[in-house]
């Protein structure tokens, strides 16, 4: 049994357990607890397994562990469709890496296809970004890179969401929401870490974050998982000021593992305003020559 897989399997469980009172789930609650949450009893009594065999499973022993008894755990812990995918992705993990089927593994994509450039490039009044399962923005339409900007700023390309918003000193000034927006960053984070168990650069950037960033740290033990689907995020820009946008995600058949993130503003509130001013920001710094480029023009060219 692989010892890193187990003990994720045994934190993940041991989270959720921890969340749900014995009032939640119509069981008696008297008598003192030195844990809060349900007991790993009470978990197999709603799960209806053994409590010997649910202490097992929760150390990590679930290579052969049959689908219905770990819907019957996610059930009992009142886990949602993501915390459930995950679980099923941690139990999947540790049966290949017992030998028993190979590994589902996904290769982290930084080419971006033609197409899905094209399509975004079309989206010219929505910031349009395509994001890996680790967060690299692999590529962006002209007013997504605009809304990035900061982001852009400070790092070589692929620019990494996780990486800047940990790392970096302006993190919380381009993302007044900066603590949802970690919470969010983490959270995918450990999504994607279990279903490519093997991905060398999820388990580099993990990491460095961890080395680097206790508030990466005290994220990652809490083993939250959730979906980047549709939402709102809030966001600062230097030229601009704030905004607070709406976001659609969508991942990408043709290339698994990207996902099209595009965001949109209320008609006539002011964030829709300021989204109006950074697309004629946008315009204008793409159109404004770089100094390389004011160097060696040429004097004698027409005007």
């Amino acid at each position: 049994m692989d010892t890193e897989t187990a003990k994720d399997i045994k934190d993940f469980l041991r989270t959720r357990r921890a969340k749900i009172t014995p009032d939640h789930v119509g069981l008696p609650s008297s008598g003192r607890r030195r844990v809060p949450g349900l007991r790993r009893e009470e978990v197999a009594f709603l799960a209806g397994v053994s409590a010997e065999y649910y202490i097992q499973i929760e150390r990590g022993h679930v290579a052969g562990v049959s689908d219905e008894v770990l819907h019957a755990i996610a059930t009992a812990l009142q886990l949602d469709e993501v915390e459930t995918t995950h679980l099923f992705d941690l139990a999947r993990a540790a049966t290949a890496k017992a030998g028993r089927k190979p590994a589902r593994a996904r290769s982290p994509r930084r080419q971006v296809p033609q197409s899905v450039q094209a399509l975004i490039d079309t989206m010219v009044s929505a910031p349009t970004i395509v994001q890996n399962g680790h967060l690299d923005i692999v590529a962006a339409n002209p007013l997504g890179r605009a809304l990035y900007a900061a982001v852009y700023e400070h790092q070589p390309e692929p620019p990494n969401l996780a990486r800047f918003i940990f790392l970096n000193a302006r993190a919380d000034e381009v993302f007044p929401a900066w603590e949802k927006a970690a919470d969010d960053a983490v959270a995918l984070l450990r999504v994607e870490a279990t279903r490519s168990p093997y991905s060398k650069a999820v388990t580099t950037l993990v990491g460095e974050l961890a080395t680097r960033s206790a508030e990466f740290r005290t994220r990652w033990a809490a083993h939250d998982v959730r979906a980047h689907q549709s939402g709102s995020k809030e966001f600062h820009h230097h030229a601009v000021g704030d905004m607070t946008l709406r976001f659609e995600a969508l991942d990408v058949t043709s290339a698994p593992g990207l996902t099209v993130i595009g965001y949109t503003a209320e008609p006539g509130s002011p964030s829709h305003e300021a989204l109006m001013l950074l697309s004629s920001w946008a315009a204008t710094e793409q159109a404004a020559p770089t100094p390389d480029a004011a160097e060696n023009a040429d004097p004698y060219a027409p005007k």
